[in-house]
């Protein structure tokens, strides 16, 4: 008998194992699909890790339902990366397998189709044809549409081409009825015809672009770090001309027969890359994200299985899950940005160090690009000796770096001269900016009009009633929204607690500086760029292709504006408050305002004169600022690792967050404080930090504790979480924990 292990797309701990019969064990492979049952009336598509003899015991094997194609779906490659995914970030398979996996697969994918119009078996030779054709007395109409498809089908050409009914009726412009009249005489018949989702981009595609003297250099030093070490960092400027190098690697790499994965942290900068690649690449490109339907998704994983795969991929994290056949480049650009860590739910990867891995596995080189490196990259090409560095110092063009002005804004709300949450001197270089026809982006990273809303009178503040967090107020809405679970509520007239009418706004959001500027500037056309406007799959390719072509005057937004726009007329960028940055309970508080505020900075003159960047802050003095202002990254990480190294974080010691959530604080409290004593047993008290609560202590009404746990960077991360299983198997004894969520967060950002 022979039995098959499958993963299924659930959080289990193990695979499960079903029996086949002798037809189906000739036909399958590991990496197929199979229908299979779970429980009495469940049952789901899982995938085949194993196909062996060993009988289980102690329990009745069911049999698999159906085999759903008897071509792998998942590469080898692929579920060895899994199996890492589930090793390293404590999680299981099939916590990975819902993750990579479109939903399509999990299910029984159906192809998309239109209806086609074809001559039927008994005219498809000429001299039927031209029978039926003199046939038609007084039905013109008829004699008319069978014409306009003969020509349509270009079928007196020998190689007939596929026409769609709606083609055909559009053409002529007749009805239904007419066509009908055709297929009843059995001349014409209609049939479903698959026809793809993908984008099939025909383009003429153009040579590469030369590089310039210091973008030569960088390849050619890029190329010679690859000969040694498969791994390196690209430290280039913004505007420095980083993707014109990645485009010169990527046509390499497809010439020597291999594909390429390049990763962004947004989605919003696949547009502008996308329109880059495909002027030189042309059909190559496939575009993977969340933003594209499940059944686009399907096809792209199903075209990247067959005999013509996209040679390049170009998308966001979850890009890295998709099959490769022959991978030998990967490009992660932006590689500091947070956005590649997935926070909710399950598998909690990293798509930057997922890559590294998948890289490896194929025995690929992986490129890490940016402006402003993460500490622990940086520290792992100049200090660990793991990666190559590459230093691409000069923009492009040679444009100058924009120039940074701090405005004192304590001074100025004292002295009463701030236009709502604007400097004078940000008001009059806006002025100047739209009187020479340049762009502004002003740059404040919250959404919502204002964090919160309180009674004047009392202090009250509303607060979500799942969450420990206050609610947003969005004004287009009137709502109060909570930025965690979605909870909303209308804005209340009179406060609840003391009556009272006086309810004000406190700081502010995108939202909020969206109206303070159109009633200083009424003429501007002002669009906003954040969470709230992008929602839709083509939201941001609009917003970006506006302002690219000049219908866009100011661009507010998010950090989304901060990651590797290219914007040829942007002379002005505003950062509206330095300092919200800056007071996260959190160790890379200090790297990441550095990293948003140089790279929104790096928007700025990019083609033309130099550009200026006014930043506003309480704390003119602070040194962030002033290496903000003299593009000092160095003075930055050397500072940043200097504090590590003494407090033990990363890249000297490695974290694991560990989270315990019941609906009862009790509880969750009492099980954080017993797991916290047991792991101290194991690790020691240099090595465990808790029990605590994390910033907010509640999210959809399950309240949370939190232990941080700190590995020194020279010990075995294996033994570690091998031991941390342990005390957690231990724990689990106890019927207390029956009823609470344990999960880790393996090296949390």
């Amino acid at each position: 008998m022979t039995y098959l292990d499958v993963i299924l797309p659930l959080p289990l701990k193990t695979t499960f194992t079903y029996a086949v019969d002798d037809d189906m064990a000739k036909r399958v492979k590991r990496g197929c699909r199979v229908l299979v049952p779970l429980g009495k009336k469940k049952h789901y598509t899982g995938i085949v890790v194993r196909i062996h003899q060993d009988e289980p015991k102690g329990y009745e094997v069911k049999y698999v339902f159906a085999l759903l194609e008897e071509q792998p779906a998942v590469l080898p490659q692929q579920l060895r990366l899994w199996q890492w995914i589930a090793d390293y970030y404590l999680c299981t398979e099939g916590d990975v397998y819902n993750a990579a996996v479109p939903a399509g697969l999990k299910l029984d994918f159906k192809p998309k189709t239109e209806t086609h119009v074809r001559l039927t078996s008994s005219y498809r030779d000429e001299e039927a044809l031209q029978r039926v054709l003199s046939s038609f007395k007084r039905a013109i109409k008829q004699q008319e549409l069978l014409m306009t498809y003969l020509q349509l089908s270009d079928f007196f050409e020998g190689n007939p081409r596929e026409v769609s009914k709606q083609d055909l009726l559009a053409h002529h412009h007749t009805s239904d009825q007419v066509l009908n009249a055709l297929i009843e005489r059995g001349i014409l018949e209609t049939y479903p015809f698959v026809v793809s989702r993908l984008a099939n981009d025909k383009r003429k595609v153009s040579d590469l672009k030369s590089l310039n003297s210091n973008q030569q250099q960088a390849l050619n030093e890029i190329k010679q770090s690859f000969a040694k070490q498969p791994v390196c960092l690209l430290y280039g400027v913004t505007s420095s001309g980083k993707t014109e190098i990645y485009t010169h690697l990527i046509e390499e790499t497809i010439r020597q027969g291999k594909q390429v994965l390049y990763l962004l942290p947004e989605i919003a900068l696949t547009t502008q890359i996308t329109e880059r690649l495909k002027r030189v690449f042309g059909s190559n490109i496939g575009i993977y994200h969340s933003k594209f339907s499940d059944p686009e998704r399907v096809e792209i994983w199903n075209k990247q299985l067959s005999d013509d795969p996209y040679l390049i991929i170009l998308g966001a994290r979850s890009s890295v899950f998709l099959p490769y056949q022959q991978l030998g480049l990967v490009i992660v650009d932006e590689e500091h940005e947070s956005s590649y860590k997935q926070q909710d739910p399950a598998p909690r990867y990293h798509a930057r160090n997922t890559a590294l891995m998948l890289a490896s596995m194929y025995g690929a080189k992986t490129l890490l690009g940016t402006a402003t490196p993460s500490v622990e990259s940086w520290y792992n090409a100049t200090e660990g000796g793991k990666y190559g560095l590459v230093t691409l110092k000069e923009r492009y063009q040679e444009i100058q770096m924009p120039e940074i002005l701090p405005v004192d804004i304590k001074e100025l709300h004292r002295k009463k001269l701030m236009h709502g949450h604007f400097s004078p001197l940000l008001v009059e270089k806006m002025t100047e900016a739209l009187r020479h026809q340049e762009q502004v982006i002003l740059f404040q990273n919250r959404r919502g009009f204002a964090p919160m809303i309180e009674c004047h009178d009392c202090g009250w503040v509303p607060k979500c009633v799942h969450c420990d967090v206050s609610l947003t107020l969005h004004k287009r809405t009137n709502q109060l929204v909570c930025h965690y679970c979605g909870y909303t509520t209308p804005v209340p007239q009179v406060c609840p607690e003391c009556g009272s009418q006086d309810l004000r706004d406190r700081g502010f959001g995108t939202e909020k500086v969206e109206d303070e500027i159109k009633a200083i500037f009424p003429e501007a056309r002002v669009v906003r760029m954040d969470l709230d406007t992008t929602r839709s799959k083509t939201a941001h390719e609009k917003i970006i292709r506006d302002f690219e072509v000049g219908r866009t005057d100011i661009l507010i937004g998010t950090q989304m504006v901060s990651k590797g726009l290219d914007f040829d007329h942007v002379r002005l960028v505003g950062i509206l408050n330095a300092d919200t940055m800056l007071n996260y309970p959190d160790f890379r508080a200090y790297e990441r305002a550095y990293q948003l505020m140089a790279q929104v900075a790096g928007r700025a003159g990019r083609k033309g004169e130099r550009g200026l960047v006014i930043l506003q802050t309480g704390h003119v003095d602070y040194p962030i600022v002033h290496q903000v202002r003299d593009n000092d990254f160095e003075s930055m990480v050397q500072g940043q690792l200097a504090e590590r190294q003494v407090c033990h974080f990363p890249p000297f010691y490695r974290l694991v967050y560990i989270y315990i959530k019941h609906r009862e604080r009790r509880i969750a409290d009492s099980i954080t404080a017993q797991f916290t004593t047991q792991l101290l047993k194991v690790f020691g008290s240099e090595r465990v930090n808790g029990p605590m609560q994390p910033a907010v202590a509640r999210v959809h009404s399950l309240c949370i504790g939190m232990i941080m746990l700190k590995i020194e960077s020279t010990a075995s991360m294996a033994q570690a979480r091998k031991l941390l299983l342990q005390v957690q198997q231990q724990m689990m004894q106890n019927p207390t924990f029956k009823s609470v969520q344990i999960y880790y967060d393996v090296d949390p950002v």
